[in-house]
């Protein structure tokens, strides 16, 4: 089940795709502090679901889900011909995911444990203008 901030009929703005229901809470929180529309889905399916559903301007990966790898729900994106602005925030540290996601077009890859500027930084730089309140 998705958890949300504010949303209107619109979409969703920023999707976040996290199977740790807190961390995921405390992004849309955030996020809607920030001003932004937000909604989290737990698995990879869902957030393909959801991105087909339309209104989704940028998405916030992890890439260890329960269902299928972070890295695969950007190549079904990409295979699809979708390319939505992709930001990663995993706990992965080997370099090759790293190149993996900067080569299927992310436009920043985070660490957790994560510091909030750093996100909102990235959030920021995305050059994506998402739906405020």
């Amino acid at each position: 089940m998705a958890e949300r901030a504010t949303r209107d009929e619109a979409g969703a703005g920023l999707l976040i795709v996290e199977d740790d229901p807190r961390i995921a809470a405390v992004l849309v929180k955030g996020l809607a502090k920030q001003g932004h529309n937000a909604e989290s889905v737990s698995t990879g399916s869902d957030a393909l679901a959801r991105i087909e559903a339309g209104g989704v301007d940028l998405l916030l990966l992890d890439l260890g889900l329960p269902d299928i790898d972070g890295l695969d729900v950007l190549r079904v994106l990409r295979d699809r011909g979708i390319s939505l602005p992709a930001i990663v925030i995993t706990s992965r540290s080997d370099p090759r995911d790293r190149a993996a996601a900067l080569d299927l077009g992310v436009r920043d890859y985070i660490m957790k444990p994560f510091a909030w500027s750093d996100v909102w930084a990235a959030v920021d730089r995305s050059g994506v203008t998402l739906d405020h309140d």
